[in-house]
């Protein structure tokens, strides 16, 4: 009978510990509100950071064959350069693009974290596209860093080769799919604007 009573006891302050120290980890009503708060005014400030960076863009580039849309937090400009048939080299006509690209991130989002995408048609096979995609993508990560003075860890590239749910013109090849040999750039991250000269 004791050794019952005392295992009852035994159970009960074990209870009433666990129910003590569950209390320290216990968050008040106020702090949750203000950490809830900071979030949202992060989040906001954040959005009207690309919703900026978006309207510069396309105001810069207005004069180009560039489209420019917002998805999911982050600023997207496609069209940016096209590539020969089974080439990974910059075409000299679409540098200027790249170039205003440069200065905009540059001058007024120098925190701005960018992704270089690189596309290939589906001529070819899976695996080699892949490959191409990626050098197509270094090439313009080259140039943004090199020409452009943008942050070599703040541009990445990524190669998503003939992937048949990004292509412009799908199955097209050789002359008729230029518009899948493509690179195309992603803000995914702002960063602060740069303080105002």
């Amino acid at each position: 009978m004791v050794s019952t009573v005392s295992r009852f006891a035994f159970v009960a302050i074990g209870f009433m510990a666990i129910t003590v120290s569950g209390c320290t980890q216990y968050v008040k009503k106020t702090d949750y509100d203000a950490a809830i708060s900071e979030l949202r005014a992060n989040d906001q400030k954040q959005q009207q950071q690309l919703d900026e960076l978006m309207q510069e863009m396309k105001q810069k580039f207005a004069q180009y064959d560039a489209k420019i849309a917002e998805m999911g937090g982050r600023v997207r400009v496609d069209a940016i350069a096209h590539f020969a048939f089974d080439q990974a080299t910059l075409r000299d006509e679409d540098k200027p693009l790249l170039d205003d690209f440069a200065k905009v991130v540059r001058a007024h989002y120098p925190e701005a974290l960018v992704t270089v995408e690189g596309f290939a048609d589906p001529a070819g096979s899976s695996a080699y596209n892949v490959r191409l995609g990626a050098r197509r993508a270094a090439a313009v990560q080259d140039y943004l860093v090199g020409t452009g003075g943008l942050s070599a860890d703040k541009v990445r590239t990524v190669s998503y080769g003939e992937a048949v749910n990004r292509q412009v013109d799908p199955g097209k090849t050789h002359d008729e799919g230029m518009d899948n040999r493509r690179v195309t750039l992603v803000v995914d991250f702002a960063g602060t604007p740069a303080a105002a000269p």
